[in-house]
């Protein structure tokens, strides 16, 4: 038993405060670049960053499971946590700017099972949700990508 890490990042090419913007909107904007294997999202109470409680299963190979996750923010405008209120997994996604461009990182911790199944899941888990976020932030920097492009603004 351990604690077990993933982590996946990416350049995303667009203003740091805006792709903040849209992970933090958890009303308007994060579920539009949700990979498939997230489903069923939806949100419990508030909507754009601290204090958001939200609702989704992931489906991960064989395995699916429901997460009830609350949000805040450590450094408002540059990290985001969500931490589910059943478990130990805590997901942090953190924006640094890079000129007028951002990186991105989601990183995801939770305590590991003991025994059989938790060397299956240190062995299977980290490289399935890894390629999930891998697939999230390519979304994300699309999603953002058609801002920049014209469409309306982050909240409007």
């Amino acid at each position: 038993m351990g604690v077990i890490e993933v982590t996946a990042e990416r350049r995303v090419e667009a203003p740091a405060a805006l792709v903040y913007a849209c992970l933090a909107d958890m009303r308007d904007h994060h579920p539009r670049f949700l990979p498939p294997a997230f489903s069923g999202f939806e949100v419990e109470s508030g909507g754009v960053g601290a204090g958001t409680v939200t609702r989704f299963t992931i489906t991960a190979g064989p395995r699916s499971r429901a997460y009830r996750m609350r949000v805040d923010e450590p450094e408002p405008g540059r990290v985001l946590r969500e931490t589910d209120t059943g478990s130990s997994l805590v997901t942090t996604f953190t924006v640094d700017p890079e000129g007028d461009a951002a990186h991105v990182r989601i990183t995801t911790t939770w305590q590991g099972s003991s025994g059989m199944g938790g060397l299956f899941e240190r062995r299977f888990a980290p490289p399935a949700l890894r390629s999930i976020y891998a697939d999230e932030l390519e979304r994300l920097a699309a999603h953002v990508r058609g801002h920049l492009a014209g469409a309306p603004a982050v909240g409007g």
